[in-house]
């Protein structure tokens, strides 16, 4: 649910990154974080866990306009993705607004894909909502090894495994090298400013 600061004239609207450990989230995060100026974002928490982190900081991104005179702060979330993290990955998912979900490319993590998506419908529906309703793009990472002796998942196989059902936009990315990260992120800030404004600003408004 957003949150709309009266005194600031602001909708706070939170997008998480989620997806199986170690596909890239926090590398999007980072990616994001350290190319934009320090004015027109906040200061990165971070939660260190065994092998994976929670991140967390907001931006105001101006090219998004405003809902009403209202400015919109974006809150970026990462959640870890290790099976031992459930918890977690629920209690930040709490209050979301928008979703990307981080594909892992790798063929041995193919699994760990479908499971992670399975989990984050199952937390949603905890907390009342369902994820075809939801703003949410999947992004593909890693593209970049594809060109590399690793097995790797075609962008085809990801979509049956992934996005069949779902038929969300998708972005081909490689986080590392900070490609798709911005399209990524500037298309679920889109839907998420529209589904905010349409469900939460302008009904609180009438």
């Amino acid at each position: 649910m957003a949150l709309i600061d009266l005194s600031k004239r602001e909708v706070h609207c939170k997008i998480v990154y989620c997806g199986p450990g170690r596909c890239g989230k926090t590398t999007n995060l980072l990616s994001v974080y350290e190319s934009m100026a320090e004015k027109d974002r906040g200061k990165m928490l971070t939660i260190d866990t065994k092998g994976d982190r929670t991140l967390f900081f907001d931006l105001l991104p101006l090219n998004l306009g405003t809902i009403r005179g209202f400015n919109i702060r974006i809150q970026l979330y990462t959640v870890p993705g290790q099976t031992m993290y459930e918890a977690t990955r629920k209690l930040v998912l709490k209050g979301v607004d928008g979703l990307v979900f981080v594909a892992d490319p790798l063929k041995v993590r193919r699994q760990s894909n479908i499971e992670s998506l399975d989990d984050l419908r199952r937390h949603l529906q905890d907390y009342g909502l369902k994820i075809e309703k939801m703003p949410l793009v999947i992004q593909y990472n890693k593209r970049d090894l594809a060109d590399t002796p690793t097995p790797t998942l075609t962008i085809e196989e990801l979509e049956s495994d992934l996005n069949d059902t779902l038929k969300v936009k998708t972005f081909p990315a490689s986080a590392i090298e900070g490609v798709g990260v911005f399209e990524t992120l500037q298309e679920i800030s889109k839907q998420t400013v529209r589904y905010v404004a349409n469900k939460h600003l302008l009904a609180d408004m009438k």
